[in-house]
């Protein structure tokens, strides 16, 4: 009886093992046709809300024509400062389907109980797709192992991402303006009010938010901003006080100015650009791509070498101290480099975005040629940061130096563009009866 337990004991052990390499064997082989097909640049998933399959290819997404202009719709609506749970009200408000309801009319089947209730997580996982810029977005979550179920979001130079593979619904510099002011959350105040520049202004001590200040008894001139680290002089930093109409004012005539001056000589003012970017760096551009080159003939040269000292040491010309020492600084060295190769060729990659940057800055201008007002949606597009110093006293008046830092010309240093402004300001107290 005991040998015939462990006789049963030992085909099913051995069972388990062939199941076990079986499943292994087949999640290696799905990876490795999924891999393929990702990397040829079709998409791996159903086409998002937004989109639908082409029925002359599946592979290829086409435009939804219900479901794309409310997706730009609430890209257009987040930059004009709207968060994502008062979008989902407006939507809601106005009677849009949602996504679950649009696809139940689409196919013909009955509608869920609220059709018209949209979801903040909805409206987030709409600004979060990738795929509305027109491209392919593939690998965006992995697994560790074919044994667990869960999936684990992929960095983003993990991802496979192929550009214009289908129709965009937003452009891509409205994209990525949009995840950075989702980086800055928003939010209405008690008096239902939501600052103009609130994300956006910073303390020039300390680095934090300025945080908007008012209240249902204020009257527009009365807003204001103040470190968020001041925390009414129990903080670390001091109050920074501004209004916001100063602000406002400042803000709009810079950016008039801006315009007004590249609209008067674009190519000027293009040369003039190319100009302060060449002088400090079209050299070490030059020396860095040279060096690049260097570095990966160097990565390329040290394979060989590592070949090379194993079969010495497999043919008994090297010890295996030796073998080993030799070996672990030639991997050190392959590390070094392939650290210093993908920190040079991001470098270069910026200094080539800088051109598509300042096209982007032009058609802003072109867009915008008469400000009569600011509105969230200008100061959104034009403006990047706005930082706020600490107010001087020493000349008997209040002034206060405010830099304002302006979309796609961060890296320009322009009198006109990005520069710093001294302004003066009086603090207005709220009336009383």
């Amino acid at each position: 009886m005991i040998t015939d337990f462990f006789l049963i004991l030992s085909v099913l052990n051995e069972q388990h093992f062939f199941n076990d390499f079986y499943a292994k064997d087949t999640s290696k082989k799905v990876r490795s046709v999924m891999k393929a097909k990702g990397t040829s640049g079709k998409h791996l998933g159903g086409p998002p809300y937004g989109y639908r399959s082409d029925p002359q290819d599946k592979d290829h997404w086409i435009l939804d024509e219900d479901a794309a202009p409310v997706v730009k719709r609430i890209f257009d609506m987040t930059i004009d400062g709207i968060g994502p749970s008062r979008i989902a009200r407006i939507l809601e408000s106005d009677g849009v389907l949602t996504v679950k309801a649009l696809y139940a009319k689409q196919e013909g089947k009955p509608l869920p109980e609220r059709p018209h209730h949209w979801i903040e997580q909805s409206v987030v996982s709409i600004l979060e797709r990738m795929e509305y810029t027109g491209c392919t977005c593939n690998f965006k979550t992995y697994s560790k192992s074919y044994k667990l179920k869960k999936r684990i979001p992929n960095a983003l130079e993990d991802m496979f991402i192929l550009p214009d593979t289908q129709e965009a619904i937003v452009p891509q510099a409205q994209w990525d303006r949009v995840q950075e002011l989702r980086k800055n959350k928003r939010r209405v105040t008690k008096g239902e009010r939501q600052g103009l520049f609130s994300g956006l202004a910073f303390c020039a001590d300390c680095g934090s938010k300025l945080h908007f200040g008012t209240c249902k008894s204020f009257e527009g001139h009365q807003d204001r901003y103040v470190c968020s680290h001041y925390k009414s002089g129990r903080g670390t930093c001091s109050a920074h006080y501004i209004r916001e109409e100063v602000l406002r004012d400042v803000v709009l005539e810079r950016i008039r100015a801006v315009t007004d001056y590249i609209r008067r000589d674009v190519d000027g003012f293009q040369e003039e650009w190319l100009r302060c970017r060449r002088e400090d760096q079209e050299k070490s551009i030059r020396d860095d791509k040279r060096q690049l080159a260097k570095t990966q003939k160097r990565l390329a040269d040290l394979d060989v070498l590592l070949t090379k000292i194993y079969e010495d040491m497999v043919l008994g010309d090297l010890s295996r101290e030796r073998y080993q020492k030799m070996s672990e600084s030639y991997e050190a060295e392959q590390e070094r480099l392939k650290l210093e190769i993908a920190v040079t060729e991001e470098w270069v990659e910026q200094r080539e975005e800088m051109d598509s940057n300042l096209d982007r800055f032009f058609a802003l201008t072109e867009k915008y040629v008469d400000i009569p007002e600011l509105t969230s949606t200008i100061v959104n597009e034009f403006i990047k940061k706005i930082i706020v110093y600490a107010p001087d006293k020493s000349s008997g008046k209040r002034t206060q130096e405010i830099r304002i830092i302006f979309n796609f010309l961060d890296e320009v240093e322009l009198p006109e563009i990005n520069g710093s402004i001294m302004v003066e300001q009086t603090k207005k107290c709220r009336k009383t009866a």
